[in-house]
C-alpha cells in the first residue's frame, strides 16, 4: 500500500506549538490572534488547476514557512520543483508561535511574506483566521482533507512515550497512563515535558477527560519526574538513558531508531494523532505558487516522499487494517496505540483553556 492511505473521517483535527515556551505562554498569543480582523484581501485564483498552474509559474517563487527542518521537506520539494521546474521554492524553519506574531503584524500592514504556512495545535485557531478562503476542491484535494474550509491536513506526528530499550524491557514497558504511576517510575526516571500538551488526548477521549487528567497529572507530579521545557528535550535523556522512558514523539522515536539508539514507542495508550495542517494566508505574495505546491504536498507523489521522513498523513482516528507503506502508522499501529483526532475549531479552543490547567496541575505552570 502506498503512503497516500485516504483518511476514513471527515473529523480532522492538531500539532504542537513553540517547543521553547509553555503552554500558558503561548495562550498569549493564540488569544491576541483569534480576536485580529483581517486587514488584507483575499487572493484572485483561477477555477482550474491548469489556469493555476500557469499562474503560478508566472509568480515564479514561493515562501514556504513551517517548523521542521529542511532536510524532512527536501525530498518532497524537489519532487515539487523537478514537476514545476519554473517556480523555486524558498523554505524557511520558523516555530510555530513565531510565524502566527509574524503573520499577525504583517497582515496589518499588508506586506505579507509568506506563501505558505502551517498550523497545529495552539496556532490552529489563529492560524484559521489568517487563511485565505480557497476552494481546495478545485486543486484536487477532498473534502476529508481540508480541516474549516481553508485548512488542508499534510502530515501527522502522533505524541507518544519512548522508553530506552538498554534500560526497559519490552515486556515491563507501561501500558497505561496509570502504569506511569507506579513507584518504580519516580525519582527522575520520566522524562516529560513540562507543557500540558503531552495530556491532549485526556481532552479528546470522550472516557477521560478534563477532571481526570487534572487529577492524574497531580499524581504523576508526585512522582518527581524531570520536566524539561519541550518535546526534543524530553526525548534525550531517554536516548541517551539518563532517564528510562519519557514523552516525545513519534517521529523522534523513529529518527533515532534510524540511528541506531536504543528506543522504542512505548505502548502506552491511547493517545492523540497531532496533525498539522498547511495554509496559504491571506495577502501571500505569490499566492497561486502557495495554492500549487499546498496542493502538491497533498498528493500521492509528495505524501510518498514525506512518509520516510515521517511526516506523512494517517487517519485521524484509530485505523490500523492496512498500516503498510506509511512508516508512522506502522510503528503506531505496532505499538497497539489507540490515537484520537481534534475534530473542530471548538475543541481547539477547549484545548486552549485547558493546556494552562495541565501545567497548573503537573507544578510547571509559570505566572
Amino acid at each position: 500500500m502506498a503512503a497516500t492511505l485516504p483518511v476514513k473521517s471527515g473529523r480532522m483535527p492538531p500539532g504542537h506549538g513553540r517547543l521553547a515556551l509553555t503552554a500558558a505562554t503561548v495562550l498569549v498569543t493564540v488569544v491576541g490572534m483569534s480576536g485580529c480582523g483581517r486587514t488584507v484581501e483575499s487572493a484572485d485564483l483561477p477555477a482550474s488547476m491548469s489556469a493555476l498552474v500557469k499562474q503560478a509559474e508566472k509568480e515564479g517563487e514561493v515562501d514556504w514557512s513551517v517548523p521542521k527542518p529542511q532536510e524532512q521537506m527536501q525530498p518532497a520539494i524537489d519532487l515539487f520543483e523537478k514537476r514545476y521546474p519554473g517556480i523555486k521554492v524558498k523554505y524557511t524553519n520558523t516555530k510555530a508561535p513565531d510565524q502566527v506574531s509574524q503573520l499577525r503584524m504583517e497582515q496589518a500592514a499588508r506586506k505579507v511574506s509568506v506563501d505558505v504556512a502551517n498550523a497545529g495545535g495552539l496556532t490552529v485557531v489563529p492560524s484559521a483566521a489568517m487563511a485565505d478562503d480557497i476552494d481546495w476542491s478545485r486543486y484536487g484535494i477532498g473534502s476529508e482533507n481540508v480541516f474549516e474550509r481553508n485548512l488542508v491536513y499534510i502530515w501527522a506526528v502522533p505524541k507518544v512515550w519512548a522508553y530506552n530499550t538498554d534500560k526497559v524491557k519490552a515486556a515491563d514497558a507501561p501500558k497505561t497512563w496509570d502504569d506511569l504511576l507506579d513507584p518504580r517510575w519516580s525519582g527522575g526516571r520520566i522524562s516529560a515535558e513540562s507543557r500540558a500538551s503531552f495530556l491532549t488526548v485526556w481532552d479528546a477521549d470522550p472516557s477521560m477527560g478534563e477532571a481526570k487528567a487534572l487529577a492524574w497529572a497531580k499524581k504523576f507530579a508526585a512522582q518527581k519526574p524531570h520536566f524539561t521545557p519541550n518535546t526534543t528535550q524530553s526525548e534525550a535523556p531517554v536516548e541517551s538513558g539518563q532517564a528510562s522512558i519519557g514523552t516525545s514523539l513519534i517521529n523522534l522515536v523513529l529518527e533515532a531508531k534510524e540511528k541506531g539508539v536504543p528506543v522504542e514507542v512505548a505502548p502506552l495508550s491511547p493517545t492523540s494523532a497531532n496533525e498539522s495542517y498547511l495554509y496559504v494566508p491571506k495577502g501571500a505574495p505569490h499566492p497561486a505558487a502557495g495554492a500549487l505546491l499546498t496542493s502538491f504536498l497533498s498528493s500521492g507523489a509528495a505524501q510518498n516522499a514525506l512518509a520516510k521522513t515521517y511526516n506523512s498523513r494517517i487517519p485521524v482516528n484509530t485505523d490500523c487494517s492496512d498500516p503498510s507503506g506509511i512508516p508512522v502508522l506502522e510503528a503506531i499501529c505496532k505499538a497497539n496505540l489507540e490515537w484520537y483526532p481534534t475534530a473542530s475549531l471548538d475543541e481547539y479552543n477547549q484545548l486552549t483553556a485547558f493546556f494552562p490547567k495541565g501545567e497548573k496541575a503537573l507544578g510547571t505552570n509559570i505566572d
